[in-house]
């Protein structure tokens, strides 16, 4: 299906093909808490990209649901009446980039994010190759208006297979963890957040509602305790869970 980048602000990679995005899910960054210094790296970067074709891919690294790939969506939808496109891919999508990024590459009226979440491999992965030839490019350089976003619990994003007993092999894997780590120019990193940050967000949550804040308190961080983080995510599902059940609390 040929996509009609004009009135098409997303897409989604599926069976190596694209799938134009009809309903998008509009984030605001307004509405992110304690994360003001991972938005700002990752708008500027964005911004470079977008005014003077500056490209250096990022990774978005750390806690699960700390808001990851929240804050990448949350860019592209700040920023798509800029002539911003995201294409949205899985990493086991990521076979098909090429013919993704032939698709694009004559677009020159348009930046595009490449965007793929909860990001890592194994070794010896041929999708690889496929990414390292986004990244760094080959014989063909890469797209001018293509940069690659990717959000993972990784830092170094290949999983490496057990093999203790071999040496020289252990040493290429660990090589080839960091090679793929370091072709993105922007690591940002997310972290568990603390008892005060988390309960920052649930209480904004429950702004308004008549609640006994230590109780609501005990209770947060009970849920959050069960879920093994303190997280935005866990936060809003503590809500999410309660709200229709307030006077419990």
């Amino acid at each position: 299906m040929k996509i009609k980048w004009k009135n098409t602000y997303a897409a989604l990679v599926r069976d190596g093909k694209l799938r134009p995005v009809r309903d998008i899910a509009k984030i605001e960054l307004d509405s992110f808490i304690n994360l003001q210094s991972q938005i700002e790296q990752l708008e500027l970067n964005t911004i470079k990209f977008i005014e003077h074709g500056v490209i250096n891919h990022a990774l978005l690294w750390g806690e699960r649901g700390c808001g990851k790939s929240s804050l990448v969506r949350g860019v592209f939808c700040k920023f798509m009446d800029k002539n911003l496109r995201l294409i949205e891919i899985s990493a086991r999508e990521l076979k098909s980039l090429h013919k993704i990024l032939d698709k694009i590459r004559d677009k020159k009226k348009y930046k595009f994010i490449i965007f793929c979440d909860d990001f890592g491999f194994e070794n010896g992965d041929k999708a690889l190759i496929e990414l390292k030839s986004l990244l760094e490019g080959s014989i063909e350089s890469p797209p001018s208006n293509a940069i690659f976003y990717a959000t993972s619990n990784l830092k170094h994003l290949v999983r490496s297979r057990p093999n203790s007993d071999n040496y020289i092999v252990e040493k290429e894997n660990s090589r080839e963890n960091l090679s793929l780590a370091d072709r993105f120019g922007l690591h940002i990193s997310f972290y568990e957040l603390s008892v005060d940050e988390y309960m920052d967000i649930v209480y904004n949550l429950f702004k308004g509602c008549d609640i006994d804040k230590n109780r609501l308190k005990t209770q947060a961080l009970a849920f959050a305790a069960s879920k093994g983080v303190r997280s935005a995510r866990n936060a809003k599902q503590f809500w999410q869970n309660t709200k229709d059940d307030i006077e419990k609390l």
